[in-house]
């Protein structure tokens, strides 16, 4: 029988806007209602499927399939929404800020919606390097349809990434030479070791743990800001020197942002939500531009 489990946000929060939040190996979704997700459990020994709606008064609630043990899976489903975060606190910043404060109620409810775990960052990572998005995404729900494990979410088949222990028995194919195959079962191997256990890499602070990540085989400083980043569920940390952050600042503050030197510095007033505020403004460009 599937899991029941209810999120009650702190702050504000759109299901709608986290459905239409596609990065890396997401595709935003054409949002019915439902936000379906699927992916290894942080128990990495399972594959779930999740299907999350919204009521009328803003709770949030999943249906879990699977083995996982429903209240691990509903941590894991916090964490991906950022809904283990106070939202009152992020609208302080927005007070402090005109322009975050503008952008807060252009995107209402707009959370970063993150990798389903470190240890599927680092895969993403892996399949992802030197590559364009569509050409990694295939490669990787190649992965997953022959790893993984199928569940039918909300109507929707969909296939959760291989647990480690499965995706030691990659193979190479023409799309998955022995380079990325050795660097994948190496990635694999890390979190068996618990060196990818997200709540680990949170307690290390997000600059050690950056350091740490770039020990992984194909993982250099900007793979390793992405993992611990985009996945671990950090909400302040410097923001990166990153041309479209950069692009996206001094569209919204003009002369005021003449460079990144200056982003670091006004980035002070976000605290502690700098990532929150860094990945609202590359929303704002990337909407903007499609």
């Amino acid at each position: 029988m599937p899991g029941q489990f209810s999120i009650t946000p702190t702050g504000p929060f759109s299901l709608a806007q986290a459905a239409g939040f596609g990065f890396g190996p997401r595709e935003a979704e054409d949002f019915d209602g439902t936000m379906r997700l699927a992916f290894c459990a942080d128990d990495l020994t399972h594959g779930v499927g999740v299907a999350l709606t919204e009521d009328d008064a803003g709770v949030i609630h999943g249906t879990v399939q699977g083995d996982a043990e429903t209240l691990d899976v509903r941590t894991q489903t916090a964490r991906i929404l950022s809904l283990d975060h106070d939202g009152a606190d992020w609208l302080e910043v927005g007070g402090r800020d005109p322009v975050i404060g503008r952008l807060q109620q252009q995107y209402a409810g707009l959370r970063p919606v993150l990798f389903h775990s470190p240890y599927e960052a680092a895969a993403w990572s892996v399949i992802s390097a030197r590559r364009g998005r569509r050409q990694a995404m295939n490669t990787r729900d190649r992965i997953s349809e022959a790893l993984g494990e199928r569940f039918t979410v909300a109507g929707h088949a969909m296939w959760a990434f291989p647990t480690p222990e499965r995706l030691l028995t990659v193979t190479e194919t023409s799309d998955l030479g022995p380079m990325r195959v050795e660097r994948l079962r190496a990635v694999a191997a890390a979190a068996t070791n618990g060196a990818l256990d997200a709540d680990r890499l949170r307690a290390m602070g997000a600059d050690s743990a950056i350091i740490e990540l770039q020990e992984l085989p194909g993982i250099g400083p900007f793979y390793a800001m992405l993992i611990a980043i985009r996945a671990t569920g950090f909400a302040d940390a410097t923001p990166p020197e990153e041309g479209r952050v950069l692009v996206a600042a001094q569209r919204q503050y003009g002369d005021a942002m003449p460079d990144y030197a200056a982003l670091v510095e006004h980035s002070k007033v976000w605290s502690p939500f700098r990532v929150w505020a860094t990945v609202l403004l590359r929303v704002s460009e990337e909407r903007r531009v499609h």
